[in-house]
């Protein structure tokens, strides 16, 4: 009978001893690294709407290209 309390506190033990391991933690910390931001898409899309408008500018001062 001591033989079976021994071995049921002992596991008892090593089972809050493990669940204490267990446990979740959450670790908030500022970025060391700064924010960059790439802008090389808008300015892509600005190049394009321009260099539509002017095609478009040509083929309308020169209707008989096509």
């Amino acid at each position: 009978m001591i033989m079976k309390t021994r071995l049921l506190t002992a596991s008892t033990l090593v089972l809050l001893i493990m669940m204490v391991g267990c446990t979740p933690t959450v670790q908030v910390s500022a970025p060391t690294d700064p924010i960059t931001i790439n802008l090389n898409v808008k300015i892509q899309h600005e190049i394009l709407v321009k260099v539509d408008r002017e095609i478009d500018a040509l083929l309308e001062q020169n209707s008989d290209l096509f």
